[in-house]
Parts: C-alpha cells; sequence; structure tokens
C-alpha cells in the first residue's frame, strides 16, 4: 500500500510539492523519479521479490505521484487512476448494492451520468441534493446512508459546501465525507481538516496544470480504507500508465507557483464580469457579493481560477465564445492556458435539460478556467469578445 514518507509530511507546502514522495533513483542518484516502462518485475527467488511483482498492482513511478499528493493534502494514503471518471468509480465500489449516497446537485456532468445512468442499475442509491445547506443534507439520510459526496466549489455554478457541517451530517450516519477538490486544490482548501474521509481530484486539472494528460486520484488517512481501496485499484485495473504518472507529479512540482497566478487572474477577470454583466450574473466566491463568500474566506485560502457568468442566451454566449482569441474553446481546466466552455452542451450536456434547467445550468451561462497568462491580455480579449453583445 502506497504510504507517505512519514517525514514529508512535517514540510512547507512548497517544500512537499517539490520533493514529498520521492527519493534520489538509487542505481544512479536521478533526482526526477524515473519512467518505470515495465509490466512485469523479475522475482529474486519463489515468493520473494523487491515488493514489485506485475506493474497493474504497483508501480514507482505511480506511487511517487500518489505519495505526493497524499502528502499535499496531509495524509498518508493516495492511490491514482486513469481518469477522474476512473477514480470516482473505483471509490463507489466501496459500496453495495442497496446502499445510499447523498451528492450535491451540482457535481460535474459526467458525476452525475456515473451515478444516474451506470451504477444505479446495480443498486447504488443516490439522492441528489443542494448541498448548500446542510439541513438538506440531514433530511436526505437513511438507515442505508453509507456516503455523502460534495464538489466545492462547484462546476460549474460554483457553489460551496460547509465541509465540517457536512462531515457532521456523514459521520452521524456512521457514513463518509467524500469531497472532490480539483476546483480549489490543496494549495487553497484542505478538506481533511475539516473532516473529510475520501478527497479526490482530476489530476488532468490543477495538479498536472498542462492539460497533457488524464488521471485521477483519490487521498485517505483511514488503514483499512485503505486497504479496501488498494484492492479495488487492483482488482478493477483503472491505475494510469508510468507516464501519465510521471507527467502528473511534474506539474505537482509547480502547484504552489500556479496557484496564486490562477488565483491573482480569476479574481481580476470576475471582477471585469461582475462590473461588465452584474454581480447577479457573475459567480466566483471571491466576489464579496458572492452569497457564500464568507464561507469561502473561512474554508479556502484563496479563491481559484475558475469563473462563470449567465449571459442570459445561448446566442449572447455564442457570441463571446466565437470572438476570444486568448481564451481557448475547448472543454477541461486547470491548465497554464486559459479555456472557456459552454456547460449546457459540453460538460453538462449528459444532464437532462429539465434538470438543467432547474439547477441554473442554462444555455446563457459560460465558464472560464483563467490561465497564467498576463491578465491584461486575458481582459482585453474580453473586452474584444464583448464588443457588439
Amino acid at each position: 500500500m502506497t504510504q507517505v514518507y512519514p517525514h514529508d509530511l512535517d514540510a512547507r507546502f512548497g517544500t512537499r510539492a517539490i520533493h514529498a514522495g520521492q527519493r534520489p533513483e538509487p542505481l544512479a542518484g536521478a533526482i526526477m523519479t524515473p519512467v518505470y516502462l515495465t509490466s512485469t518485475y523479475v522475482q529474486d527467488a519463489l515468493g520473494e521479490n523487491k515488493g514489485y511483482e506485475y506493474a497493474r498492482g504497483k508501480n514507482p513511478t505511480r506511487e511517487a505521484l500518489e505519495r505526493n499528493v497524499a502528502a499535499l493534502e496531509g495524509v498518508r494514503f493516495g492511490f491514482a487512476f486513469s481518469s477522474g471518471m476512473g477514480c470516482i468509480d473505483s471509490i463507489m465500489k466501496l459500496f453495495r448494492g442497496g446502499d445510499h449516497i447523498i451528492c450535491a446537485e451540482n457535481v460535474y456532468g459526467g458525476t452525475f451520468r456515473l451515478f444516474d445512468r451506470i451504477l444505479a442499475h446495480y443498486g447504488l442509491r443516490f439522492s441528489f441534493v443542494d448541498a448548500r445547506d446542510a439541513q438538506r443534507l440531514e433530511d436526505a439520510r437513511t438507515d442505508r446512508t453509507v456516503a455523502v459526496l460534495v464538489e466545492t466549489p462547484s462546476n460549474p455554478l460554483m457553489r460551496l459546501t460547509d465541509l465540517r457541517a457536512a462531515a457532521d451530517v456523514a459521520h452521524r450516519a456512521g457514513a463518509l465525507l467524500i469531497v472532490d477538490n480539483t476546483f480549489a486544490t490543496p494549495f487553497f482548501q484542505q478538506p481533511f481538516a475539516h473532516g473529510a474521509d475520501i478527497v479526490y481530484h482530476s489530476t488532468t486539472k490543477y495538479l498536472n496544470g498542462h492539460s497533457d494528460m488524464i488521471g485521477g486520484i483519490a487521498l485517505l488517512d483511514d488503514p483499512s480504507l485503505a486497504e479496501r481501496l488498494q484492492f479495488i485499484q487492483n482488482a478493477a485495473g483503472a491505475v494510469p500508465g508510468p507516464f501519465d504518472a510521471w507527467l502528473a507529479l511534474r506539474g505537482t512540482k509547480t502547484l504552489h507557483l500556479r496557484m496564486p497566478r490562477h488565483d491573482a487572474n480569476g479574481r481580476r477577470v470576475a471582477a471585469w464580469l461582475a462590473e461588465r454583466v452584474g454581480e447577479r450574473c457573475t459567480y466566483y466566491p471571491g466576489l464579496p457579493s458572492h452569497p457564500q463568500h464568507a464561507l469561502a474566506v473561512r474554508q479556502m485560502s484563496g479563491f481559484g481560477g475558475m469563473v462563470t457568468v449567465d449571459l442570459g442566451t445561448r446566442a449572447r454566449a455564442a457570441h463571446v465564445l466565437g470572438r476570444v482569441r486568448v481564451f481557448a474553446l475547448a472543454e477541461s481546466l486547470g491548465g497554464v492556458e486559459s479555456l472557456i466552455s459552454h456547460p449546457a452542451s459540453m460538460t453538462h450536456a449528459s444532464i437532462p435539460d429539465d434538470r438543467r434547467a432547474t439547477l441554473g445550468i442554462t444555455e446563457g451561462v459560460i465558464r472560464l478556467s483563467c490561465g497564467v497568462e498576463d491578465v491584461d491580455d486575458l481582459l482585453e480579449d474580453l473586452e474584444q469578445a464583448w464588443e457588439g453583445l
């Protein structure tokens, strides 16, 4: 089981980002973790090996990434997967038919699709509720509730969940609190400090930060739970290749440098949008006008680079999406380059129309992932994209 080196947890964040989970390669002293491109490992004798048998179960490059991100979240165990969806699917395999999961209603469209159109057919039961209100989480509890799952901030409406309150609801039911920390990253938010039991990320996004791999990772601190998830990781086999693990590990080394710039650019872009289209139509927890701004200040150390705005109609959204030049029209987020997307037809297209409308993911909503470019160029790009609107 991949476990953090104990003294890695003692270092400050930037030092952990660069060094945690890694040691110089013993053969030549390489400072960078090698990409171990192997499917199997030679054994010393029958029943004797160096801790590795088959690469689906363990790979040294993957282990370095797992230890590194676990250290950034402040816990002992990490398990990397081939995608964010492979990660959450594997987490759900901790449960069995008849179990009940309370899920925040505003989650990534792929998460809703997995739960509603696949896992529900295998007997898992899901209740989708407004996780901004802890009482609604409480009201959704049943005697079969095994987990509460939330995204905070949420995709794309930037809603927040009070993690301590959600943890209290889950733990009163003997259930787990599972948190998608992709938008905030461990740099800006530490869910385990607020009672989370499992935290997961799409490593594709901010952890990697360069839009050149697909992956997911789950972090936890309970040894027995970690043992069960390790079994699922090996048995179900949704593991990343070693090169993808290496790319993500390269990305985490600069996380503490990139996130302040994403945050600074996000704040400037959000302020520009709030002035242009109105505070009520601009969703960014760093704005004092955000209805959960006080919670964001209390629970997060920064607000990040994700901003959502409602332009009212699809035609107005299309006008802006068709004119941007620095922002690239594409799915995904969290890379060094700025992206812009239309959730209703892209990331959340799998959610039924009526459900999207109820949530507020209208045809006029666009989502911006502010990269680390010069912010004045981002603002000038938006300015020219708005011309004629």
